[in-house]
């Protein structure tokens, strides 16, 4: 079977004659190969907002400082002036986490970035109680996230979870959030 292509007779001589003077001085260019970057770039205000929730992180947390709370046991810690039934409270489950945030594969770093948003974030939306998931692993994390928390002044208490929410493998924080007028009355 013959395709049908395009011959030549179809067209006429002078359309030939006015096709080549039409292109007469054309020059045949070079195609350019451009490639990309595959990072995107990221903007200057989002580049200053990780600056700036890096550096709040290492303010609060830092790895220097060690609590003198007992981390190998039952993790509880109640700040002092508060009442120490909210350790108890926690240890119970009376209060539910309105947030979890889940350590599980990143390291400190990471980590207390991950903490100070989580507090940043309970106390834009008002959330009296979190749970962070530590996992167990290496204990790494199981030691380090409680002696974080305590570092953090509007942590005003903290206990292991309930079987529920984690148990071994996770805290309970309770948020010192700032009171408005209608609770002040």
């Amino acid at each position: 079977m013959k395709k049908d292509t395009p011959s030549h007779s179809s067209l006429s001589n002078d359309d030939i004659s006015l096709f080549r003077q039409t292109i007469t001085g054309a020059k045949v260019f070079k195609q350019d190969t451009h490639r990309f970057d595959t990072k995107p770039k990221v903007s200057q205000a989002k580049q200053f907002a990780q600056q700036k929730k890096q550096a709040q992180s290492e303010f609060f947390f830092s790895d220097v400082y060690i609590p003198d709370i007992d981390t190998h046991g039952t993790v509880k810690y109640v700040k002092p002036g508060q009442d120490t039934f909210l350790a108890k409270q926690l240890r119970r489950g009376d209060f539910a986490p309105d947030l979890t945030l889940d350590l599980h594969g990143l390291n400190k770093e990471l980590a207390k970035d991950e903490l100070a948003g989580l507090i940043h974030e309970c106390k834009k939306q008002h959330y009296y109680c979190a749970c962070v998931v530590h996992g167990i692993g290496g204990g790494v994390l199981k030691h380090k996230v409680p002696q974080y928390l305590v570092q953090h002044p509007d942590v005003i208490a903290m206990h292991q979870a309930p079987l529920e929410y984690g148990g071994r493998g996770a805290v309970l924080i309770l948020i010192n959030l700032p009171q408005s007028d209608e609770f002040r009355r």
